[in-house]
């Protein structure tokens, strides 16, 4: 397999950004959520290479406490960008209390996979909100790995209207992270979903560098791994795919 050119690929990244806000938004502003983590981090940096930093806007969307919240800090501050807080914390906390009074009037309770998605749910409306007022464009960050197991939110972090990183596995977007000079701890940050308290590969269930490989070459030695891979996938497309809708066909007039 041909060795990826983390240069030439950032290179590749920062003009189709170029190219998409000149087709999509032309002196609009790139505008995302800024977690400290590696995936927000590169697209920020990203951003600002291809738009320059007075286009680039960050949004710091704490919970309540972000115990991690100086790492996003860091990256805004390295960067020079424009940023905002928004801490969503007394919103999920009222919506939560809302649903749950009225899932209870229908005989059940709120389900872990309701408590853990709502978050990601709420910053992505609080993005849009603020990018609705700033003139901008909501970068998603996702990368290819996550989405090909649908380790995502869907109209929450799986949201946005460009995906720099969307065809990038987690290891090809670590060597880009490295070539734009970030600090090497937030871009070596071990990756979590900041919900449940457990890594990514936690969990998933498999690591990565096999889920990369995977995608890349085809090849997984564990059968069982490969198996879990293989499920989450199919199970999860959907979540890639366009809405599907009912195609109206005209009759034809006799």
């Amino acid at each position: 397999m041909e060795k990826f050119n983390a240069k030439e690929v950032k290179d590749q990244v920062v003009q189709w950004i170029k190219d998409w806000f000149e087709v999509n938004g032309p002196g609009c502003n790139a505008v995302l959520g800024v977690s400290g983590g590696k995936d927000s981090s590169i697209v920020a940096a990203l951003c600002v290479e291809a738009l320059g930093k007075d286009r680039v806007i960050g949004i710091t969307m704490p919970n309540g406490v972000q115990k991690d919240i100086s790492d996003s800090m860091r990256l805004i501050n390295h960067l020079g960008i424009r940023y905002c807080n928004v801490n969503i914390g007394d919103t999920c906390q009222t919506l939560m209390a809302a649903v749950k009074e009225q899932l209870g009037t229908l005989g059940t309770e709120v389900s872990e996979q309701t408590t853990i998605n709502m978050p990601p749910r709420v910053r992505m409306t609080a993005l849009y909100a603020v990018s609705q007022s700033m003139n901008g464009r909501v970068a998603n960050t996702c990368n290819l790995s996550e989405d090909w197991v649908g380790y995502s939110t869907r109209y929450g972090d799986a949201a946005g209207d460009f995906a720099p990183l969307g065809g990038l596995t987690v290891h090809e977007v670590l060597e880009i992270g490295m070539e734009l000079g970030l600090p090497k701890d937030l871009v070596m940050k071990t990756p979590s979903d900041g919900l449940c308290g457990k890594s990514d590969e936690d969990n998933l269930g498999f690591t990565y560098a096999t889920l990369d490989n995977y995608i890349r070459t085809g090849v997984c030695e564990d059968a069982k791994i490969k198996e879990v891979i293989d499920r989450k996938h199919y199970a999860n497309l959907f979540k890639l795919r366009p809405i599907p809708y009912f195609s109206y066909t005209k009759p034809a007039i006799d």
